[in-house]
């Protein structure tokens, strides 16, 4: 069961459902609806979003899905792709890309944007050309780069995509590796915010670029560096800051995606759509501190303890006892009598045997009054094989019972 010194803090109620059909979670969360301190956190930005690193518990979240083009913030996903074939072995730091026409005139000094001022038919390394697109967030740069490992812009925008859909990534699409305005160039904020997840945990070597304060570049022929200081006004706001990326357009609005630390725990953060720079900053440093501020861990479950179980049809056994991987944590509201909690056990039912110890099969989703989510991970605690041919049969018919429930569930939800 739950923690019970948790649960005199956080008076709740807890579903604990071992059987989830989809039409039943959504009337289910229909009913219920968010809690009356759903808006305990208001920001100005029209989409934001803040998470938990370590668990990726959702702390915050404000039209967290919308599709919205990201601009400078896509390039994350430009520097996943980089990233990836480093640690690979595919490409090496020394590897030098000449920087095209298109490249110099779309994204560099004739262009108008951002820029690192690669001068035109020079060779760059790609060291410079990682640190001229976290740093000074160089369009030419990023066009450098998709030109030498793909050929062109739309090859290395299907790239991305397939890199992001490769992590998990369902609804971000790309048009070119810059963020420069374009129809198909979409992301939602939730989706730079676990990207960004990822690339802290995935590539902690190349996580440094997004700190760096400064980056002096100098191509071969020029007299003095450039000195290009980091964009991201959060590296010394004096909040924990160590990356990651501003983005810009006029369509879009202003928007940053920054990851801090303090005492040892990292939150990541997502503003969009916002009118300056300077409300890009007050805003994003806002929800940080409210998250450190009104978030800590509390022990739900020890290890080894039962959380729940799940049905298995057509099995020796008509259920699977549910645990974590050890002890169970998660990322809540600070004690306060007027929160609640909603737990339930999630899973895609029904499950069939074989059924092994240590498969995970389901999350424990937990749900604040403020819409903060935490999805824990369980995993089945023994071994469930299949059951008799009479066993089985008996399970189909309830199959067919269950199925008969969801469909008369969906159809009430079309109707409200």
């Amino acid at each position: 069961m739950l923690n019970a010194g948790l649960l005199s803090r956080y008076p709740r109620k807890v579903t604990s459902q071992t059987i989830v059909w989809l039409a039943i979670v959504c009337l289910v969360s229909l009913l219920l609806g968010p809690g009356a301190h759903a808006a305990q956190f208001k920001t100005r930005a029209k989409q934001a979003i803040l998470i938990d690193y370590d668990s990726g518990a959702i702390l915050y979240q404000k039209n967290a899905d919308e599709l919205v083009p990201p601009a400078s913030m896509s390039k994350l996903a430009t520097l996943g792709v980089v990233f990836d074939r480093l640690q690979r072995g595919i490409l090496s730091m020394d590897d030098t890309f000449i920087v095209s026409e298109h490249a110099w005139r779309t994204g560099g000094a004739p262009s108008g944007t951002s820029a690192m001022f690669a001068p035109l038919g020079k060779p760059v390394t790609l060291s410079d050309l990682v640190q001229g697109i976290a740093i000074q967030s160089g369009n030419d740069a990023s066009i450098v780069v998709a030109e030498g490992i793909a050929g062109n812009e739309a090859q290395f925008a299907k790239m991305m995509t397939d890199y992001v859909r490769g992590i998990g990534l369902k609804k971000s699409t790309f048009a070119n590796p810059t963020g420069l305005p374009d129809p198909g160039h979409l992301m939602t904020v939730r989706e730079i915010a676990f990207l960004a997840q990822h690339l802290i945990r995935t590539y902690p070597e190349h996580y440094k670029y997004f700190s760096m304060r400064r980056f002096p570049y100098q191509p071969k022929g020029r007299r003095r560096p450039y000195a290009f200081f980091n964009r991201n006004p959060l590296l010394s706001a004096g909040i924990g800051a160590d990356g990651l990326k501003t983005g810009h357009i006029k369509a879009a609005g202003y928007g940053l995606v920054a990851s801090t630390v303090r005492d040892g725990r990292r939150l990541i953060c997502v503003v969009h759509g916002l009118s300056s720079a300077k409300q890009r900053k007050v805003e994003a440093v806002k929800l940080i501190n409210w998250g450190y501020r009104n978030f800590t861990t509390y022990d739900l479950y020890k290890a080894d303890e039962v959380v729940g179980s799940a049905r298995v049809w057509g099995g020796d056994k008509f259920y699977v006892p549910l645990k974590g991987d050890g002890a169970i944590k998660v990322i809540l509201p600070k004690a306060s009598s007027r929160q609640r909690l909603t737990a339930e056990i999630v899973y895609n039912a029904p499950l069939k045997p074989p059924v092994k110890k240590g498969d995970q099969v389901a999350i424990l989703r937990v749900t604040t009054d403020n819409n903060a989510v935490n999805n824990v991970p369980l995993y089945a605690a023994e071994d469930i094989e299949e059951g008799s041919v009479v066993r089985r049969g008996l399970d189909s018919l309830a199959v067919m019972a269950w199925r008969w429930i969801a469909d008369q569930a969906s159809d009430l939800l079309k109707k409200i």
